[in-house]
């Protein structure tokens, strides 16, 4: 794909190229050039060919950078990053990243990809990720902690989007256990954790992101749920570049921190942006579907529910959340 990006990096501002000038900067020929820029349609990008004027894309693109986005992190994250890779194309910003970690990867490692072919959300569900529209980040941590001590972390890593997202100017944002963020009730970005290790011991986890920056219509059109992006909440667009690096370096340090202190410094946050609490909520548990009125969180993460004159816990992991 080498040649390939390399070309939609040279149209990547939008304008007109002529074949002749892109094939010299490449040094291929006219030919060479335009078979690279038909197979980009693979991508979902849409390319204008003009006689007379060349090729450019239907709308300018920002690709990801790795000086852009270390230039955007605090020195404090920076610190903490242990590996920073790019790619253009991957099945699943965290399976690659599981399938590292036992090569030796150390915390803080941290994966980017312009495009997925196979991204996840939370119980295998697809995660819609065209390319170079939105953020797919997953990152690497070592933890000396158990799984046991790890249900919140969702619930943390959620407060550090919400602090990155705030930091870049977006307002009306909302939480919904265990791993939505929310932009005026519509899903605009989405966690999944997996982790690997001894059910007493250090614990690996790899914590995936998907933000949507611009969603392309026809690719939202595949998803199942309200959404929104943050080109729409802004009314504007937001580099993605000073986007990554600000997501980067909040989920880097809220890792930190939670391997220090747990889910309890993030609390009080994560309550200040529930989305469901007061409200009746479905509960879809593998076997029942359960509905009753959402009462925050415990200390731990689970989720509380009053049903009956009594109040229940659940696990993240274990249900998905419908507001009724």
């Amino acid at each position: 794909m080498s040649l390939r990006y390399d070309a939609l990096n040279l149209l990547s501002d939008g304008n007109f190229h002529s074949g002749a000038r892109l094939g010299g900067t490449l040094g291929v020929s006219r030919t060479a050039v335009w078979k690279q820029l038909r197979a980009l349609s693979e991508l979902g990008l849409d390319i204008y060919a003009v006689p007379g004027k060349g090729y450019r894309l239907a709308h300018p693109i920002e690709l990801l950078d790795a000086r852009a986005i270390s230039q955007a992190m605090s020195a404090e994250s920076r610190a903490l990053l242990g590996g920073l890779e790019l790619h253009p194309r991957l099945d699943s910003t965290n399976t690659y990243l599981m399938q590292r970690a036992a090569g030796g990867l150390p915390s803080g490692h941290a994966c980017f990809a312009e495009y997925q072919t196979a991204g996840r959300g939370r119980r295998g569900r697809q995660w819609v990720s065209p390319f170079a529209a939105n953020i797919y980040l997953s990152v690497l941590w070592r933890f000396t902690l158990d799984p046991a001590q790890l249900g919140g972390l969702g619930l943390a890593v959620g407060v550090g989007m919400i602090r990155a997202l705030r930091a870049a100017g977006v307002a009306d944002l909302s939480l919904k256990w265990p791993n939505d963020l929310l932009w005026q009730g519509r899903k605009l970005a989405g966690i999944l954790l997996e982790m690997s290790g001894e059910s007493f011991g250090a614990s690996t986890v790899v914590t995936g992101l998907g933000v949507n920056c611009r969603m392309p219509k026809e690719a939202g059109s595949h998803i199942t749920q309200a959404w929104a992006d943050l080109e729409e909440a802004l009314g504007e667009r937001l580099s993605r570049n000073t986007l990554a690096g600000g997501l980067l370096s909040h989920v880097l340090i809220v890792l930190r921190d939670y391997q220090r202190h747990g889910l309890a410094p993030f609390l009080d946050e994560w309550r200040d942006y529930d989305a469901v609490r007061g409200k009746t909520i479905n509960l879809q548990l593998p076997n029942e579907n359960i509905t009753g009125v959402a009462a925050g969180v415990d200390r731990s993460g689970a989720l509380l529910l009053s049903r009956d004159g009594a109040t229940q816990r659940y696990l993240a992991g274990e249900i998905s959340v419908r507001i009724t």
